[in-house]
């Protein structure tokens, strides 16, 4: 009988270790989706030198349609919204900043069977950067 609880136990321990592999997968199929969508987005904004309200709508769309669980309020856009132009030679006046954030929720597998809460189980993925405008000054 104490054979049977040792190995049932060890069993339990090492599935912990094929759903955290699962839950990897998944998170990082959905940051792959967030640097696509993030991507796009920047190269839009390259084209119309800033990010529109359109292109945000759109970010946030897409974020929200990958990301179930993540509500709209909990999404970081923090991205240039005034016109930059393009310059002759590089000036740091023609830069569009970006910084884009999403929780990711569900980071270890089994984390109540480990003592951590739902609060400690959690991260922020930021992207962080910025382009060139392509737009032309008039």
């Amino acid at each position: 009988m104490k054979e049977f609880m040792v190995i049932l136990a060890a069993i339990l321990l090492l599935m912990l270790f094929a759903t955290q592999y699962t839950l990897q997968q998944v998170n990082d199929y959905r940051i792959g989706q967030l640097q696509l969508y993030v991507n796009v987005a920047k190269e839009k904004a390259k084209i119309s030198g800033r990010f529109t309200a359109d292109i945000v709508t759109e970010l946030k769309n897409n974020i929200l349609s990958t990301f179930k669980d993540v509500e709209e309020d909990e999404i970081i856009i923090d991205v240039t919204m005034t016109p930059k132009y393009r310059t002759v030679d590089f000036d740091e006046r023609e830069l569009i900043h970006y910084k884009i954030g999403v929780p990711i929720k569900n980071v270890i597998a089994g984390a109540s069977f480990f003592g951590i809460s739902d609060n400690e189980n959690k991260a922020y993925y930021i992207l962080e950067g910025a382009t060139t405008s392509e737009l032309i000054a008039p």
